[in-house]
Order: C-alpha cells, then structure tokens, then sequence
C-alpha cells in the first residue's frame, strides 16, 4: 500500500469516527500510539473535519454576534494546530529522510510533503461531504446531478494528488529532490508583531 493510500484509509477514519456524533465539541478518541505517523494523520484529519463544521456553523446569517465573534476565536485556535501539526509531519519526513544525501542536481518541490498531506486530507473531507449531497434524497434532480459530476472530478483529483505525493516522496528517497522546511510565521498570532496587540 503506497503512503498516500495510508493517509487516505486514516482520513476516512477520522471523518467517519467525527460523524458518529457530528458535533464539534464531540472529544477526539486517538486509536493510534502518539508517538506513531498514523496518530498525526488522524488528528490532522479531525481538526480539518471539526474546522469543516466550525465554518458552516459560522456562515448562519442568524449567529449572534457573540457566539459568531466566540466561533471565530475557535477557528483561529483551529487554524494554529493545523499548522502546528503539519509542520509536526514534515519534522517526521525530514526525521525518515535525514540520512539520503542529496543528488548534486537535485531540485527542492514547490512545497514540503507535509502541505501536500493537508491537501490530501481536506480533499477527503471534501469527497466525504460531497457524497453526502450527491446520495441526498430531499433535493432536486439536478442538485444531486451536479454533486455526482463534481464528486467524480474530486476523486480524480484526489488520485492525481496522491500520485503526486508519492512520487515527491520517491524522489526525496532517491535524492532527486531534498526536502527545504520553512516554518511558519504567521504575525497576526504574535504579539510582539501584530501592531494591533503590541500597541495595546
């Protein structure tokens, strides 16, 4: 089984345990060893998933302010441990890979595998989601005509990714590519750099 196919099976996991209850305080249940890849994968997948209801819940042109500008606090915490976390994965890529050197023509890919694993987990969400509408027995004819001709083009996107992935990490393995992390420094989260806070 190639690692793409490996995050998939974890993602529809995690989407699947989320959906038992389908509510966004529902606690995480982690079934895999902390220390292992396959427990990152799935907590990367279950922050997507709850910051996917997180932003329906927000859309509701009737939230008070309060429980909006409350939710919006949510999303951004959200968005923090998903960058976290990414960057946890590409530490274990670099962590898997650190004794390949490099060929002397090897060439750095436009992001890190770990970006690319995000990609690949929102599209399962995406995949999921879209199902759900094409499969809806309530809407009309052309709703779910249209959620099928979209779901179809989702899951040949989400092969082509997973292609894509793999052969990244094929030839990160064969020191045709190296791998070049930049962490993230997002400045609004900052206090020291976020005028806003700093001036206060």
């Amino acid at each position: 089984m190639s690692f793409t196919d490996h995050c998939n099976e974890i993602f529809a996991q995690a989407i699947r345990d989320y959906h038992i209850t389908d509510n966004v305080d529902t606690p995480i249940n982690n079934p895999y060893d902390r220390d292992s890849i396959e427990n990152r994968l799935y907590l990367k997948c279950w922050i997507d998933t709850v910051q996917w209801h997180f932003e329906d819940l927000i859309r509701d042109p009737h939230i008070k302010p309060e429980d909006g500008m409350s939710l919006k606090r949510r999303i951004d915490r959200s968005n923090q441990d998903r960058t976290d976390l990414v960057e946890q994965i590409d530490s274990y890529f670099r962590q898997l890979y650190s004794d390949i050197a490099p060929m002397p023509d090897a060439t750095i890919n436009t992001e890190s595998p770990a970006w690319a694993v995000d990609r690949l987990s929102i599209l399962a969400l995406k995949i999921y989601h879209m199902k759900e509408q094409a499969e809806r027995t309530d809407a009309a004819p052309e709703h779910t005509e249209k959620c099928r001709s979209k779901l179809n083009i989702l899951l040949e996107q989400q092969a082509d990714l997973g292609t894509a992935i793999d052969q990244l990490l094929d030839d990160i393995k064969a020191g045709r590519k190296y791998m070049k992390v930049y962490r993230q420094m997002k400045m609004y989260n900052d206090p020291s750099t976020n005028p806003v806070l700093y001036k206060k």
